[in-house]
């Protein structure tokens, strides 16, 4: 019988998973009971749901950090995808459950409006600005990526998904020996510090490609002289230090180095490349633009209505449509070439 393959999966986590590893038959449930999959554990179906979502797959034409990139750069998808190969060699690792963080690792971004954080920045502004007690009032990607599961693509994921999708971002802040304790799952935890692995690699890896700096600062080369050997580095590191353990963690040095190279490209990357490039202050206009146009309730898009029913339109956005918008609403016909 088919339901056996999902039932015998399940007892192959029992038998063979870490005591800290989450197992799928142990789930604490979708919002809305279903009938359990013949095939498929709960965490399986949760990142198939996700894969084949349209948010995913507009992931593909929206910003990670270069705007208009050429076609080696970083985009959101391609972000999340090395954020998943990243957390899976980690969860492997450790015996975790690898169906839960590849479901967390694809989702954590779905959020994310055209432009990547500059867009995030010009949403929040305005709704900032906008203050109406009735509608949202700041904007947050990883808030956005649940609403994005929860209601406008109504996933219903599993609890243990659904919290790791909200729990992933730091933002700014330091990597800390706290980002590795499980608030909710050891695979969440797992997934929110590749998060950081990974874009710290990328980015630099990007920035250098086009030639916003030069070179690798020597200290970052005593992790790894290439890209892929500094990952593999902090991978080592991770796994080195967390083996049997319930918490995700990385030595004093390395957790270091990588606080240090988030600052270092805080610095010379993410605020000097509006400076070079002014484009980001016009993506950062236009999405703004935008909403304001969108928020007005006779310019409301059909099925998304009010202020959240702009943020959920202009978010969804992939760069190239909020572009092509944008033209068709402000730059008159006749102005084409």
């Amino acid at each position: 019988m088919a339901h056996r393959v999902r039932e015998s999966i399940e007892e192959r986590e029992r038998a063979t998973l870490s005591s800290f590893a989450s197992i799928s038959a142990d789930s604490d449930g979708r919002r809305r009971t279903e009938p359990s999959d013949p095939v498929r554990t709960c965490f399986q179906r949760d990142r198939d749901r996700i894969l084949h979502s349209k948010s995913f797959r507009r992931l593909k034409h929206k910003t990670q950090v270069f705007i208009d990139p050429g076609d080696h750069y970083r985009t959101r998808l391609t972000h999340s995808l090395e954020v998943a190969q990243i957390a899976r060699t980690i969860g492997r690792a450790l015996r975790l459950n690898e169906d839960l963080i590849e479901a967390i690792a694809l989702g954590h971004d779905l959020g994310h409006p055209p432009f990547g954080h500059a867009g995030e920045a010009a949403l929040d502004e305005a709704l900032r600005e906008h203050d109406d007690p009735a509608g949202p009032r700041h904007f947050l990607h990883y808030e956005q990526s649940l609403r994005i599961v929860d209601i406008l693509e109504d996933l219903n994921l599993t609890e243990e998904t659904r919290s790791g999708i909200g729990g992933h971002s730091k933002g700014q802040g330091d990597l800390t020996a706290f980002d590795g304790t499980p608030t909710s799952t050891l695979e969440a935890a797992v997934v929110r510090i590749a998060d950081r692995v990974a874009y710290l690699n990328h980015d630099l890896d990007d920035a250098v490609r086009s030639g916003i700096v030069r070179d690798v600062p020597g200290r970052f080369l005593e992790i790894g002289d290439s890209h892929g050997r500094r990952i593999g580095a902090m991978v080592e590191d991770i796994v080195s230090h967390s083996l049997d353990s319930p918490a995700v963690r990385l030595s004093p040095a390395m957790l270091g180095k990588l606080n240090e190279m988030k600052d270092w490209l805080f610095n010379e990357v993410y605020l000097r490349y509006p400076v070079l490039f002014p484009d980001i202050d016009k993506a950062k206009s236009l999405v703004r633009s935008l909403f304001l146009h969108f928020a007005q309730p006779e310019n409301a898009a059909v099925g998304f209505e009010g202020l959240q029913g702009a943020v959920d339109y202009v978010a969804g956005m992939t760069d190239r449509y909020a572009i092509s918008t944008y033209a068709q609403l402000k730059i008159p016909s006749s102005f084409e070439p």
